[in-house]
Parts: structure tokens; C-alpha cells; sequence
């Protein structure tokens, strides 16, 4: 059994926003991650304990994973320089 992915409310905002390509690419990760939730080139946000990140390109996709739920929370998808703001 995969992961389930939950979207919070800006995340949708912030993908429209994205251009064309990385809004593929975006997606594709998505889908990859329904199967595993720490795919090749995860990392874990320093001073949390669910919280990882994964690139994108310029950007990142900032996630937390509920292991008992079986659940993936996308919390950003930003440019780097923006990613890191309020986690």
C-alpha cells in the first residue's frame, strides 16, 4: 500500500503560478512519491522530525510524512530561495 497525498490550500496556489514545465515535473514527483515517501535526492529539513525536501529543479516540494497514516503532506512548492521561509 502507497502513501496518500494531501495538498494544503496554497500549495494549489503556488503551482499555478509555476511555469508549464516545472508543473509537469512537479507532478511526476508527486505521483513518485505515492509509492515511496523518501525517493533518491530526499532530505530531511534540519530540526524536524517529519519534515523532508525534495528538488525540483530551482525548486522545492517541503513535505511531511505521517508514517502511521500512511499520508504525505505538501506543505511548498517554491523557489529555493523562498523555500525555507516559515517552516
Amino acid at each position: 500500500m502507497g502513501y496518500s497525498i494531501k495538498l494544503k490550500k496554497s500549495v494549489e496556489k503556488e503551482i499555478k503560478k509555476l511555469p508549464q514545465e516545472i508543473i509537469r515535473r512537479v507532478i511526476k514527483v508527486l505521483e513518485e512519491l505515492e509509492d515511496n515517501a523518501y525517493p533518491r535526492g530526499t532530505r530531511k529539513i534540519k530540526g524536524s522530525e517529519r519534515t523532508y525536501r525534495l528538488r525540483v529543479g530551482d525548486y522545492r516540494i517541503i513535505y511531511q510524512v505521517d508514517e502511521e497514516k500512511k499520508e504525505i503532506v505538501i506543505y511548498h512548492i517554491r523557489k529555493r530561495e523562498e523555500a525555507y521561509e516559515r517552516i
